[in-house]
């Protein structure tokens, strides 16, 4: 079962949720800065390409909903790489990107520091960081209720090693990458789930 879960059901559970207005929106405001060769660190099922200017190197550890992925792939007016590798270490040149990409991808990622800071070392000098990201409330009665729920959803398998308590700001700042933008919000309940890090970051 945990087999087909992570095959089948979990991939439409993650489409699903996340392919709807509100996120639309959430994805249409964090890439509206995306230029130039853009690598994209957790691709998922390729629900950010319309926004890309031209080529993007996409990502991601798993292949999920090969036929949708693949029918975006074709319908996006710029080439489309598949990197098929987890983000801790990235396979790619320093400097080789002028603008890197995550949405909702730091709260599953084994190392988020180690995976940050690859994503510095192959930005450009000059380039961005764009993240679109859930995680640590700043309320602290929320962030207490996040820590006591956070072993029992990662344990549950629910949300694929999804950690719902990480302070990405901070994960972010401890990879040397300078915050130059940052947006607070809640998109909703349940709150545990939904506090969102929307900003830019540089060099």
């Amino acid at each position: 079962m945990p087999g087909f879960y992570a095959r089948v059901i979990f991939p439409w559970v993650l489409e699903l949720s996340l392919a709807g207005a509100a996120f639309a929106k959430e994805r249409a405001n964090a890439l509206k800065s995306a230029h130039g060769e853009v690598l994209e660190v957790g691709f998922g099922t390729g629900l950010n390409l319309p926004h890309y200017p031209r080529s993007v190197t996409a990502l991601d550890p798993e292949e999920m909903l090969a036929a949708k992925v693949a029918q975006r792939i074709a319908a996006a007016s710029f080439p489309v790489e598949r990197v098929q590798q987890g983000g801790e270490h990235l396979p790619f040149a320093a400097g080789q990107f002028d603008c890197v990409v995550t949405t909702l991808t730091l709260c599953t990622i084994a190392d988020p520091v180690s995976a940050l800071s690859e994503i510095r070392r192959v930005l450009r000098v000059g380039g961005i960081y764009i993240f679109l990201e859930h995680g640590r409330s700043a309320d602290a009665r929320v962030a207490r209720l996040q820590d006591r729920v956070n072993p029992l959803w990662h344990r549950s398998g629910i949300g694929r090693g999804c950690n719902i308590n990480r302070p990405i700001d901070s994960l972010i700042v401890q990879a040397d990458l300078r915050i130059t933008s940052l947006e607070r919000h809640t998109m909703g309940r349940p709150r545990i789930m939904k506090e969102m890090y929307r900003g830019l970051a540089t060099l």
